[in-house]
């Protein structure tokens, strides 16, 4: 747009309005239409919308986390602490940062299902946006749409956003914090590096130590990258640090600073300390062999030995069809994105991108694979980078492609190199969508020939349309597989969400069509009403309606009422609270008078107690068959 100057030229005769004139003229012959890039943008924000919310009240939801967010939403103590019941009287065995949008979005619009999975379907959209803007930046308006495409189709995406589990909110910080990043680099500034610090800080407080693994990544590619002496660099990085640092640890601090009296015992831990839920039972007792790692609760890594670990574990069965679709073509972006950039100055702004997230992604795997086990849905935090690479690979290869020379192979060959690895992945899975492997098959050949034998006398129509054959089968497999989370045959389980046939949510052949509740966070089952029922007649002040063995037998119970329970051994049943002692405390002072054991978890000093000291109450008392798990005992009446 034309300006008119500051200062004017004495030789300069014409009227001080014609500067005006012209900036004004300008201005009005500026387009006040939406461009071809923006439609686009709109659309895929108008798939993903569609993608995680569609008969979103029908989405499963975690039962340990709703069943928090549904007590944190009750008390604002429990809320700030992270209290698995509302009374407070124990914590999450995680922080609680990912769950509190939830709890606020339930308390704000009611019990249900929609609306604690709400915010996981606004943070995903968020992440689709925010890379549109980074890849954008860095890549161009086709990587950036690229980029944003391709994280809205990717399956394991799709599943976790109709779901509650707290790595979408991981995902969208640590994107944002890519994008702080590559600021800092561009620009050289402080404060873009100091807002990455603070997005990573508040990614560690959705998913505690797995937000720090992009900060090597991170500090490496600014340090190589960005303008200044090594100094300078090397000053930035450390008050950026810092400022994760603190930003992670605030919430362990609060916790650590008030008094133990006057705030939740912290579940997974045997000493009470904020400092050994995260870096002990969600840390070292994960990643290393002592279970007891900086007083840990034992059996943490135990439940994480079984499967999806290893070298091969983003390929198999069952993680591969969720997240592996694009990882030959991220690959071999990354290769030749450095490969073909070598040579240039340090601060080469695209080589520095694929630098950042094939880093990202590297990190990430190297990570995973040596860990005592994964659940297929961590796997969510690989989709930006590779979403990034894909569509800064296409749009480098396409560049290439249209400038001739031996370069411009690599579109054809990264098109045919993903439509074979279509194959590879989909191929065990044959009796989900039969006829895609041929669809996908038949357009990367299509794309693939008619990209190599296209030359500078074959029409635009055609280049077109091998382009247009050449996306489709990069991009048509894991679009199926992504709706198949629309469809009630594949509801993804609530613990572990995963799209398509695999995964324990699946049932096979024969399926019955998922009951829409309206309610699924506060609508118990009939045992569980009965004996509320029970529990809410006999109930004589007591502080807790019930004193529960472990988390298992409370979750329904919290789900449907706001009534404090005592969680005895927290969610593994093996936390040490309370005590024997400390029951017997409670039911002396009249606080508590009933107790659930379940045979579904380890004894303790305290289920000890109550065995010893309660009267068993038939489930005929309450009006309900006994199954052998559960068993609820008065201990009003001593044996």
């Amino acid at each position: 747009m034309a300006t008119a100057p500051l200062t004017r030229d004495p030789a300069d005769s014409r009227p001080r309005t014609d500067g005006i004139r012209r900036a004004l003229r300008a201005t009005l012959q500026q387009p006040t239409t939406l461009s071809r890039e923006s439609y686009a943008l709109l659309l895929i924000l108008a798939a993903a919308a569609v993608l995680y919310t569609w008969a979103i009240e029908r989405a499963g939801v975690h039962p340990y986390y709703s069943a928090a967010v549904r007590s944190m939403a009750a008390d604002w103590h429990a809320f700030v602490f992270g209290g698995l019941d509302p009374s407070g009287s124990l914590t999450l065995d995680k922080i609680p940062g990912a769950l509190w949008p939830q709890a606020l979005s339930v308390r704000l619009l009611g019990p249900y299902n929609w609306a604690a999975v709400l915010p996981q379907v606004l943070e995903g959209l968020l992440a689709v946006w925010a890379l549109h803007r980074i890849v954008r930046a860095w890549a161009g308006p086709l990587a950036g749409l690229l980029a944003a495409l391709a994280l809205t189709l990717t399956p394991v995406t799709v599943a976790l956003n109709r779901h509650n589990i707290p790595d979408t909110l991981l995902v969208l910080l640590l994107v944002l914090a890519a994008g702080s990043l590559q600021k800092a680099v561009h620009t050289g500034k402080l404060l873009p590096l100091l807002l990455c610090g603070t997005w990573v800080g508040l990614a560690f407080q959705a998913k505690m130590l797995q937000a720090w693994l992009v900060l090597p990544v991170f500090a490496a590619v600014y340090q190589l990258a960005a303008p200044g002496s090594w100094w300078d660099r090397a000053r930035r990085l450390l008050l950026a640090g810092i400022t994760a640092l603190v930003v992670s640890c605030s919430w362990l601090l609060l916790v650590w600073l008030t008094p133990a009296a006057n705030r939740p015992y912290l579940d997974g831990t045997s000493n009470n300390n904020p400092f050994t839920l995260v870096f002990g039972y969600n840390g070292l007792s994960r990643f290393g062999h002592d279970p007891h790692a900086l007083g840990a609760v034992a059996g943490t890594a135990a439940s994480r030995t079984s499967g999806n670990t290893g070298w091969t574990m983003v390929v198999n069965h069952d993680v591969g069809p969720q997240i592996a679709w694009l990882l030959p073509l991220a690959v071999l972006a990354l290769a030749l994105g450095v490969w073909w950039r070598a040579g240039r100055p340090r601060t080469d702004g695209p080589r520095t991108g694929f630098l950042l997230w094939g880093g990202w992604l590297v990190m990430h795997l190297v990570v995973f694979s040596n860990s005592n086990g994964n659940h297929g849905y961590y796997m969510a935090v690989l989709a930006p980078a590779l979403a990034a690479l894909a569509g800064g690979g296409i749009a480098l290869f396409r560049s290439e492609y249209r400038a001739g020379g031996r370069r411009r192979a690599a579109l054809p060959v990264a098109v045919g190199i993903t439509a074979l690895w279509a194959a590879v992945i989909d191929g065990p899975h044959s009796d989900f969508a039969p006829w895609l492997l041929p669809v996908v098959l038949m357009l990367g050949l299509c794309g693939t020939v008619g990209l190599w034998t296209s030359g500078p006398h074959t029409t635009r129509p055609a280049v077109h349309s091998a382009l247009a054959a050449s996306l489709a089968a990069v991009l048509l497999t894991p679009a199926v597989w992504a709706a198949s989370c629309l469809n009630p045959r594949y509801p993804g389980s609530p613990i572990e969400p995963l799209a398509g046939p695999v995964g324990p949510g699946f049932h096979g052949r024969h399926h019955h069509r998922a009951k829409v509740l309206r309610n699924p966070l506060n609508t118990p089952s009939t045992r569980d009403t009965a004996l509320l029922n029970y529990l809410s007649a006999h109930r004589s002040g007591e502080k807790y309606l019930l004193a529960t063995q472990a988390a298992y037998g409370a979750e329904p119970l919290l789900r449907a009422t706001p009534q404090p329970m005592l969680i005895m051994g927290g969610f593994t049943g093996l936390t040490p609270y309370p005590t024997a002692r400390g029951i017997g405390d409670l039911v002396s002072t009249h606080q508590l008078r009933y107790a659930l054991l379940t045979t579904r978890r380890p004894s303790t000093p305290a289920s000890a107690w109550v065995k010893k000291s309660c009267t068993a109450i038939s489930p005929r008392a309450y009006g309900q068959a006994s199954d052998g798990s559960f068993t609820l005992y008065d201990c009003s009446r001593g044996k």
